[in-house]
């Protein structure tokens, strides 16, 4: 599969080195130095291409969005068109104080970037801290940390659920794109937990269910 990734930093490159390991082929874009984003596109894969958003948009079966929130419009529109692309969020709508969220509850992220993008089949998986991604052990506590995957396109959906094991994580899908009103809220306080109480980036969610 081609991915192009729009963004260049800890999470790009932390699900870039599984997907690259799985063969896809990866196309990093959105930086403004071009030796930064030449630099994390080789330390994925010396065969990854990198270039300008529209240039992944045109390479990319799916398009990964893992930029800050308030770089979301300026990377989307350098994106281009994605009418009937693949796009998966990979944005929390953090502010960059980590001091809580833009949006929340009575809308999310997801919509807000869907919102911009219209067309595209929008998919939210927020995948686990970027500590956890480049780590030697996906695995905490001896457990697979839980993503949930938040759409409207049952296909689009099972494709990022695909993606995100490949990263070694456990998938739940919650439903619509609205539920990632919900989803962003909840790693909101695992940012907290991590970073302002002390935890650390090696820290996840794990979703129990009974065995049927």
């Amino acid at each position: 599969m081609k991915i192009g990734i729009i963004g260049a930093g800890n999470i790009a490159t932390g699900l870039g080195k599984f997907w690259a390991k799985h063969g896809h082929e990866l196309f990093f874009s959105y930086s403004r130095d071009a030796e930064k984003l030449k630099k994390a596109a080789n330390s994925v894969d010396p065969s990854a291409r990198f270039g300008t958003p529209a240039e992944a948009t045109a390479f990319a079966d799916v398009i990964v969005l893992a930029v800050p929130y308030n770089a979301v419009p300026d990377a989307l529109s350098a994106a281009g068109v994605l009418n009937g692309k693949l796009l998966f969020s990979c944005v929390n709508p953090l502010k960059p104080d980590y001091s809580g969220l833009f949006v929340g509850t009575n809308t999310s992220g997801a919509e807000e970037i869907a919102k911009l993008a219209p067309g595209a089949k929008v998919v939210e998986g927020l995948p686990a801290f970027a500590e956890v991604l480049h780590s030697d052990v996906r695995q905490i506590a001896g457990q697979q940390v839980t993503v949930f995957v938040s759409g409207d396109d049952s296909e689009a959906k099972q494709i990022v659920t695909r993606l995100l094991v490949e990263c070694e994580l456990e998938v739940i899908d919650a439903g619509p794109l609205w539920t990632a009103r919900y989803v962003e809220p909840s790693m909101m306080l695992l940012v907290n937990l991590a970073y302002s109480q002390g935890f650390g980036g090696r820290v996840g969610f794990k979703f129990l269910k009974e065995k049927t």
